[in-house]
């Protein structure tokens, strides 16, 4: 898989044996099928696009989505609060378009699997695709309401993106390996508050209820200071482990 992008700044997915087409020309199949990560090719109105590999937030930023997914500030606490890495086992359930998965996978590696809970047919099918394109093989897809039961055990980290994830906690920490970690995502404090209670009593340990906040700062040349805009509030992350 390729990417492009143009003189903006703006990127693209290429589709493999398709011209690229854009309000700054197009760019034909014959040129793409030789270009090599790093080319520069034209279009035909001789605007300059620069040919690129994709990582994995490229791709999430770009790739079909249908529903609303976690943002790189909540994706990044979770991965690096849990301190997931390569061979790791995730159960991962609210599958949505996928984002969270692809990130899991992409840190566990091939020698580690996701396996994602979707009870929605058409995210199931829209999280495949967008799986199936990125190229990655290590992430499986269920169609399931994973309140039905989990189905692996010897798990390193249960992610639950769901409206009442407390009411599977039971079945979590049986899944979970000795040191592994519940997260749960939480857009209400009511959601996160009940999740802590329960955690509490099923004996878990280390239980943990964050709000990660990112600011970001403009340089000018008066000065530089913060911006006016944050991304503020998305969501409530719950950790609690296994011990």
């Amino acid at each position: 898989m390729k990417m492009i992008l143009d003189e903006r700044g703006k990127k693209y997915i290429l589709k493999e044996g398709q011209d690229f087409q854009s309000d700054l020309g197009i760019v034909s199949q014959e040129i793409l099928a030789n270009a090599q990560i790093g080319d520069e090719v034209k279009s035909h109105l001789n605007h300059s696009f620069k040919i690129i590999k994709p990582n994995v937030n490229d791709f999430i930023d770009l790739m079909d989505r249908r529903c609303s997914i976690l943002i790189k500030k909540d994706i990044g606490t979770v991965l690096s609060y849990t301190g997931l890495g390569s061979g790791s086992r995730v159960v991962d359930a609210g599958t949505g378009a996928g984002a969270i998965a692809l990130n899991f996978a992409n840190v566990v590696g091939q020698s580690g699997n996701v396996y994602t809970y979707e009870i929605r047919k058409d995210f199931a099918e829209v999280s495949q695709k967008n799986i199936k394109t990125f190229g990655i093989d290590n992430i499986e897809v269920k169609n399931k309401d994973i309140k039905e039961g989990i189905d692996e055990d010897n798990i390193d980290l249960v992610f639950l993106d769901l409206p009442k994830p407390y009411e599977i906690f039971e079945d979590v920490y049986d899944s979970l390996n000795l040191g592994g970690w519940l997260v749960v995502y939480a857009p209400y404090i009511n959601q996160a508050e009940i999740s802590y209670r329960v955690a509490k009593k099923l004996n878990f340990y280390n239980i943990e209820i964050l709000e990660t906040l990112e600011r970001g700062l403009e340089v000018r040349q008066q000065g530089t200071r913060p911006k006016t805009r944050m991304v503020g509030h998305s969501g409530y992350l719950l950790f609690a482990r296994k011990l």
